[in-house]
């Protein structure tokens, strides 16, 4: 049983001798990949050691538990500890996707419904900024285009975590929230208290660290400016500070307004548009990967219907996970994890099914 571990064990010491040699942090790209690695690893360590160990006590128990009752007690507990200990193992030892680890850019669009459908886009950002705030993640609004009533047509925020090991990754616990939230309630432009039904569309895009990570030919980009504009189109500044960035290859278009000068927006534009990239390319691995694509429930697809959130009941339903609750109030103010975790453990029994098929 777990006959892998040993080649991870040894791909853990081996990365431990690289990171205590001074010069591998003069690559600092190195570094970061040697260090996220680690730290993925040193939780199957950890876990290894303690099934090895309770093993080895189980063992012990049994062979004296004819001759002491003492022991002969602790045989059930320990078998009952070492089951929890194999079942944790087997869950670090999934192969888990390879931009767990990275931070992301989350876009959240308005969809069907209007104005309404913007408050609600600017309700979801809200709610994405309490859960990063709650996690100690650090948030970066990038792009935004407001509606008249103050919600947002469209909005791009950057998440930024705190940690190196994959399963504390920003994308690990936000790339199941890509995809349509349903949002049911009395908008605030309905006089007679009726109660409409809009939506949202999210996008969880992995960021890309460094850009000599994901080289960009130069040649392939169209770039144009024009003059930005605001809320009911009127114009905000008089220079065509504006920047539509399309990368020919894939069709990908992205625009840039926020900032008051174009090399600004132009930065800005290649940062969405290099995550953009990246989460192309990974889509086109699943896509040949039919395994792997089976076993996941994320989706970069907007047009997939993932979540409602019903006002008047006070009520969350997850529509993949089968997860509900009645406290939507919390969870709009940030209280996300229970609804987060109901996917990552979905995709984990999934991942296992898969392996063991």
């Amino acid at each position: 049983m777990f006959e892998s571990v040993q080649g991870l064990l040894d791909e853990h010491d081996a990365i431990q001798a690289q990171l205590g040699d001074p010069a591998v942090y003069a690559d600092q790209r190195l570094a970061r990949k040697l260090g996220r690695r680690s730290a993925q690893l040193n939780g199957i360590v950890e876990a290894y050691h303690k099934w090895e160990g309770l093993q080895d006590d189980l063992a012990a128990a049994k062979e004296m538990a004819a001759e002491d009752p003492e022991f002969a007690a602790e045989v059930p507990e320990l078998e009952a500890a070492m089951e929890a200990a194999s079942a944790k193992l087997r869950r670090l030892l999934i192969p888990r996707d390879p931009d767990d680890a990275r931070n992301v850019i989350l876009e959240v669009k308005g969809g069907e419904g209007g104005d309404e459908a913007a408050l609600f886009a600017g309700d979801l950002l809200r709610m994405y900024t309490r859960y990063a705030e709650s996690r100690g993640w650090k948030t970066e609004l990038i792009s935004a285009t407001e509606s008249d009533l103050g919600g947002y047509k469209d909005v791009q925020m950057a998440v930024k975590g705190n940690s190196n090991d994959p399963a504390e990754g920003v994308y690990a616990r936000l790339k199941f929230e890509g995809g349509v939230h349903r949002v049911q309630r009395v908008p605030v432009t309905e006089s007679q208290g009726r109660i409409h039904t809009s939506a949202a569309g999210v996008l969880v895009l992995p960021e890309v660290d460094e850009p000599e990570e994901l080289e960009i030919n130069q040649n392939d980009l169209k770039i144009d400016v024009y003059r930005s504009s605001g809320p009911g189109g009127q114009s905000v500044n008089t220079t065509d500070s504006a920047v539509r960035i399309t990368h020919l290859p894939t069709g990908i278009v992205v625009a840039m307004q926020n900032e008051k000068s174009q090399l600004q927006n132009r930065e800005a534009g290649m940062r969405v548009l290099r995550a953009r990239i990246l989460a192309h390319q990974q889509e086109q691995i699943d896509a040949e990967n039919s395994a792997q694509r089976k076993s996941q429930i994320r989706t970069m697809d907007r047009s997939e219907r993932i979540r409602t959130y019903n006002y008047p009941e006070n009520r969350i339903a997850d529509h993949r996970t089968g997860y509900k609750a009645y406290n939507l109030d919390q969870v709009m103010n940030g209280d996300l994890e229970p609804v987060i975790q109901s996917a990552i453990e979905m995709d984990e029994q999934a991942r296992l099914d898969a392996i063991g098929e």
